[in-house]
């Protein structure tokens, strides 16, 4: 069995010592082939993460890990977009577009699609490949039918396709900043409120069932995508890369669990139980790619 074990950028605010800690244990002890790195959701975090950037890629190297950039998801005010033109600049090392605005900079030059460019079918894709994609990480609430297109299409153009199969699921991306105005603040005098919710703000509904989770400008799942019954069908259409997103949960044994998934050490269930006995602190669901509500979980049987 074959597959590349992925691990996508850090969505939620977390302060500068948390996030150098995570990616020192990712470097040394986590089994994941590719790390993602940048912040995609807010320009303003983003001077928290650039000032270890260098120090963190060097580690994460060192411990045998390929880096890719991420760049922002939301290209709004003026600032933004020099960043995402400085950003398509970078020639040391591969980068992942999140928005249409880098398209303008990157003139062609080989680059990866990230999940929030909504890529949706196959001639987007094909006429972004001719623009310099190799890479393309499909949106989470695709179901495997159109999975299975957009793999062959990927196959033909000679585009590599990556699949999200843990983490919450990214549902929008605003303009505005609900997490500051649910704490009556405005988005430009946030005062980083986002940093209270190292795993996103949790909504419920109005009889306080889990419902969503903000993280800032971005609208989450309440609960973890977890496609690990589908690895082998995703595999047999086309998908070579597998992604899973840093939560605050031992993303080490995550890793680890996803590792011994996509090398045929244990199957769908066996997986499935032990991603259970880490106390995850949302339940999993796997709704989008069987069709019906992402919120749903279907067993290994409906793989």
């Amino acid at each position: 069995m074959t597959g590349t074990l992925t691990l996508g950028p850090i969505l939620y605010h977390w302060d500068a010592d948390t996030k150098c800690d995570f990616y020192a244990r990712i470097a040394d002890e986590s089994p994941v082939d590719t790390v993602y790195l940048g912040e995609v959701i807010c320009s303003k975090r983003t001077p928290f993460c650039e000032r270890h950037l260098a120090r963190v890629i060097d580690r994460l190297e060192r411990g045998g890990k390929r880096v890719v950039l991420s760049s922002l998801s939301e290209v709004v005010i003026p600032r933004e977009r020099n960043m995402m033109r400085d950003f398509c600049a970078i020639d040391s090392q591969e980068i992942e577009l999140n928005n249409t605005s880098g398209l303008y900079h990157i003139d062609g030059r080989p680059h990866r699609l990230g999940p929030l460019m909504n890529v949706y079918n196959e001639r987007t894709l094909g006429g972004l490949a001719a623009r310099g994609a190799t890479h393309a990480t499909l949106p989470v609430e695709l179901p495997r039918r159109v999975v299975g297109a957009m793999a062959a299409a990927a196959r033909e153009r000679g585009v590599g396709v990556e699949v999200q199969v843990f983490g919450r699921a990214s549902l929008a991306v605003s303009a505005r900043c609900y997490h500051a105005r649910a704490h009556c603040r405005t988005k430009d005098n946030c005062q980083f409120v986002c940093e209270e919710d190292p795993d996103g703000m949790p909504l419920t509904t109005v009889t306080d069932q889990s419902f969503l989770v903000v993280n800032g400008i971005q609208t989450l799942s309440h609960s973890y995508l977890c496609l690990a019954a589908e690895i082998d069908e995703m595999r047999d259409m086309g998908v070579s890369h597998f992604r899973v997103l840093p939560q605050r949960a031992d993303m080490v044994a995550v890793t680890r669990i996803f590792a011994d998934r996509i090398a045929g050490r244990a199957d769908g269930a066996e997986t499935l139980a032990r991603l259970e006995e880490l106390n995850l602190p949302a339940p999993l669901s796997n709704g989008f790619w069987h069709g019906a509500e992402g919120h749903r979980h279907f067993g290994p049987r409906a793989a």
